[in-house]
């Protein structure tokens, strides 16, 4: 496949994907006073900053790709890819206008309003900036809890069991030690 046909099919997927977007927004109409509530959360909470790396990683691949099919036209394919995605930067809106869509679709302005409210405050960028941190602890601590209640209640039921089938528990000692029975007579150096 040559160079123009897959920046050409690149760009049909994109349109593609756009318009299958663009379908699914219009689906709901939302007053302008909520989506801009909506956007107001949206930039309170970070919502769509996890996708800020997306317009420079596809454009660092698609330059990897093409590179590695025409190494002879390296200078070319850089400056052609940089300036089609600086052509596309501005699309960016595009995504805040689908969240925001989504945010009013999903609450209710007075909703948006209080979630910006929270997260704007002291206490609501705390959240945000340490919310990651204590969710890895408290997910420490849960699989810690989760192996310990796991045990117990292996070992419950095994004691259970066993008593009501009439088998002694075994006891704390290792087989093989002086409270199991065999170790005393096994000779020193072995």
């Amino acid at each position: 496949m040559t160079l123009a046909k897959r920046a050409r099919t690149l760009a049909f997927s994109a349109a593609v994907a756009l318009t299958a977007l663009s379908l699914h927004a219009g689906a709901q109409e939302v007053s302008e006073e909520h989506l801009k509530a909506a956007r107001s959360a949206i930039d309170a909470i970070n919502a769509t900053d996890p996708f800020d790396g997306f317009l420079p990683e596809a454009a660092a691949a698609l330059k990897a790709q093409l590179i590695q099919q025409s190494p002879n036209m390296v200078e070319l394919i850089n400056d052609t890819v940089d300036q089609k995605a600086l052509e596309l930067a501005s699309r960016r809106a595009d995504l805040e206008n689908e969240a925001a869509a989504a945010y009013a679709r999903i609450f209710s302005q007075e909703d948006l309003q209080n979630i910006a409210t929270f997260y704007n405050s002291p206490t609501g960028k705390k959240l945000l900036q340490d919310g990651p941190i204590v969710t890895r602890e408290v997910m420490q601590a849960a699989e810690i809890w989760r192996r310990g209640v796991v045990r117990d209640l292996s070992n419950s039921v095994v004691e259970t069991l066993q008593a009501a089938a009439g088998i002694q528990a075994p006891s704390a000692a290792e087989p093989g030690t002086a409270e199991g029975g065999a170790a005393e007579s096994a000779p020193a150096g072995n």
